[in-house]
């Protein structure tokens, strides 16, 4: 298999959400070698290389209908493996800086469910594809090629060490932990320009067993965000129902307000945050064992993820080789709070589809059309992220640019009315799920609500039915009210 076939031939570097897209997109147009260190488990279940899968993972409305075009079908054959489609904002009960977004009807939506799962089914499809091979437990060493164009890979695969591999394109979809930079230097490419944002964020998630009946009585999302207008560590909680029953709650906290491994120490986080009903709720509940690789149980640990910030390549404006782009958190990394990283690979990867419709793989301005086609929707998230987190005392980074005052200001006011009116609810779903880009929060429409006087919240503790509180062993208390 080679670039002199009659046939096309990509190499993708990685196996997870984004390079497995990436193979669907390109599998229409050339033979696909995916390439992943990990053994890819055949069912739902933990691997070394995604050690971030063990926190709260949401798919986006705007995530799943681009992965929904790439593999149709697939959004059903999520739900079909336990997963669970939750309406937005009817089954979320959030606190954001400016209060609780009341339930409204369904204005988006998003997939919940184990990241394991999630990838499996997406690896299932693909992997079922004409022409994609798996190379699994290997390892890519270097490109090949010049600064002008990579022809290839080098790879260690468990029979064989420093197998040459050629291509047309390579893909770089290995992740956080990418080593494209140095594989690109090694070729002679250089000035890669870099940023970074960081606030010292830790996560940190424990398994629960959910309590009787909430799983059938559709028990929402619960989450307390932070106040990144207040001067001090941004602390969050969240519970979120995954399949087999169980709730996955995550908790996180930036420079000097993180949160630990320590057990005892959970619940006790979640109930000092702004408004304590994450730990109210979970001290009622029961912690899970996880599911060790052998398939036995372990302790009832907690998973503690650092190393989470913000960081971004812009290959797009490097002089970079014919046949070479990367996507997904190759390209930019985000606060995982946010739950942008998937969506934002999935309509990059979208994008490059469309460029295949008139340009062939093995056209050298494919590769660079993509790179740019890639970067529109990671600067949308990159912007989002970043404009929040370097607000959090002690964040390192890039610092807000001129004029970023007066923004804050309307997406405040923005934000206060999504707390009591359903247009700027729903405006506020359509942007933070990537439906839209922020433009949508200055149309001449949603501009005259922001801008009217200021209304009353509609909640001022959880809106959390009778029903729910009942199932969560909560007592019935004002907080209690029915989505609207």
């Amino acid at each position: 298999m080679n670039s002199t076939t009659a046939t096309p031939h990509a190499v993708v570097i990685g196996g997870s959400m984004a390079g497995l897209l990436a193979a669907a997109v390109l599998a229409a147009h050339a033979t696909v070698t995916v390439i992943d260190a990990d053994e890819l488990p055949d069912r739902p279940a933990p691997r070394r290389g995604l050690p971030q899968a063990r926190h709260v993972h949401v798919m986006w409305s705007a995530g799943a209908r681009a992965v929904e075009r790439i593999l149709p079908g697939v959004t059903d054959a999520w739900t079909a493996a336990g997963a669970l489609r939750r309406s937005l904002p009817t089954d979320l009960v959030t606190m954001t800086a400016q209060g609780w977004i009341p339930r409204f009807g369904e204005h988006q939506f998003n997939i919940s469910c184990s990241r394991d799962l999630l990838d499996w089914v997406v690896r299932t499809r693909v992997t079922a594809l004409d022409g994609v091979t798996l190379l699994r437990r290997s390892t890519v060493r270097a490109l090949e090629g010049s600064r002008r164009a990579v022809t290839g890979v080098r790879v260690d695969t468990p029979d064989e060490q420093d197998v040459r591999l050629p291509a047309d394109v390579v893909v770089d979809a290995s992740g956080r932990g990418s080593r494209a930079l140095r594989w690109l230097a090694d070729l002679g490419v250089r000035g890669v320009r870099q940023a970074e944002v960081d606030s010292g964020l830790v996560y940190a998630t424990r398994l629960y067993q959910a309590p009787p009946g909430a799983h059938e009585t559709g028990f929402p999302i619960v989450n307390v965000q932070s106040d990144p207008r207040v001067p001090v560590p941004g602390r969050t909680a969240t519970i979120v129902p995954i399949e087999d029953g169980i709730w996955q709650a995550t908790l996180s906290g930036t420079r000097g307000g993180q949160p630990t491994a320590d057990p005892d120490a959970f619940v006790p986080f979640a109930k000092s945050l702004r408004d304590p009903v994450v730990g109210d709720i979970l001290e009622r509940q029961t912690p899970l064992a996880r599911t060790a690789r052998d398939g036995g149980r372990t302790a009832a640990e907690v998973a503690v993820t650092q190393g989470n910030a913000n960081r971004r390549s812009y290959f797009e404006k490097a002089e970079l080789p014919a046949g070479f782009f990367a996507v997904g958190d190759s390209v930019a990394t985000y606060n995982p709070l946010y739950g942008q990283g998937m969506t934002v690979a999935a309509q990059g990867l979208l994008a490059v589809r469309e460029i295949l419709r008139s340009r062939p793989v093995t056209d050298p301005e494919f590769t660079r059309q993509a790179q740019r086609a890639i970067a529109g929707p990671a600067t949308v998230a990159w912007e989002l992220a970043t404009s929040q987190d370097i607000l959090y005392p002690g964040a390192t980074g890039m610092r807000p640019r001129p004029g970023s005052g007066l923004l804050n200001w309307y997406v405040d006011r923005l934000m206060t009315g999504a707390t009591h009116q359903e247009e700027l609810t729903a405006a506020f779903l359509r942007v933070i799920t990537m439906t839209e880009s922020p433009a949508d929060w200055v149309r001449p429409r949603t501009l005259a609500r922001v801008l009217r006087p200021a209304g009353t919240p509609a909640h001022t503790s959880a809106p959390l039915t009778a029903a729910e509180r009942s199932v969560a062993g909560l007592a019935a208390g004002e907080s209690a009210s029915s989505p609207r």
